[in-house]
């Protein structure tokens, strides 16, 4: 019997809204949000964080195409090929882990992630140094593998590195389209794309849409220090939600 009773095309099509409302409008967030609850809805945990990849390139397609001019690719490419060959391990990993344990970790994480933006993120500054990209990209390519949501580490790099806001948008999206597109062949490879993903990829969409229009409006006129912080206090209640639910 589905306990959803038959919504979840609609809760996922409401999740997208607001996922890709925050990605557009902080840089990151997508995988975050969507992966508090996107597990309860999908067949299996892998499943789960093949559809928050595939929706998750949909939503940065389009500032890509139009920002692609200003992407600084000696900022980009360390620590994304380094993502790129972690993420996949992890991915390898996932097939091969007992689903309740991902699920708590996944809590762990959100509330430490939460904690430390809250807390640190204006006080760390990074430079573009080939240690410290291949570092970030080590431990966001394991949080993306595991949990399809590698963006935390990674924005707190960009943010470091450039200070414009659209030079920073254009480098944040152009990762995350390279680094899910990869993903998703990693997950197509170990079983994890499958048709119940492609038929929900569908359900998401049309809130793919609604959520990146509403979100650039945002990007363009409201103050993203507060919407941020409201974003990080409910990751660490989402990851409470997720430990007393695994």
């Amino acid at each position: 019997m589905d306990p959803t009773g038959g919504l979840v095309p609609l809760y996922i099509f409401l999740l997208c809204i607001v996922a890709s409302f925050i990605q557009t409008t902080t840089g990151f967030g997508f995988g975050v949000f969507i992966m508090t609850m996107l597990p309860f809805l999908m067949p299996s945990y892998g499943e789960a964080t093949a559809l928050s990849g595939l929706l998750a390139i949909t939503t940065v397609v389009i500032v890509v195409a139009k920002n692609y001019r200003l992407i600084i690719w000696k900022h980009l490419l360390p620590i994304l090929i380094t993502f790129i060959l972690v993420s996949a391990f992890a991915v390898f990993i996932l097939a091969r882990t007992e689903e309740t344990v991902l699920k708590r970790i996944l809590g762990v994480v959100l509330i430490l992630t939460s904690l430390y933006f809250i807390f640190f993120s204006d006080r760390i500054h990074l430079r573009p140094t080939i240690p410290v990209q291949v570092g970030i990209g080590s431990v966001s390519g394991l949080m993306g593998g595991f949990f399809a949501m590698q963006g935390p580490p990674a924005v707190l790099y960009f943010i470091s590195v450039e200070k414009d806001k659209d030079r920073y948008m254009a480098l944040a999206s152009a990762y995350f389209l390279i680094g899910n597109t990869m993903m998703t062949f990693a997950r197509a490879a170990n079983g994890f794309v499958t048709r119940t993903v492609a038929t929900d990829y569908l359900y998401g969409l049309g809130g793919v849409v609604i959520g990146t229009l509403l979100g650039s409006v945002v990007f363009r006129y409201i103050p993203q220090k507060v919407l941020r912080y409201i974003v990080y206090s409910y990751i660490g209640i989402s990851g409470i939600i997720v430990l007393v639910t695994a």
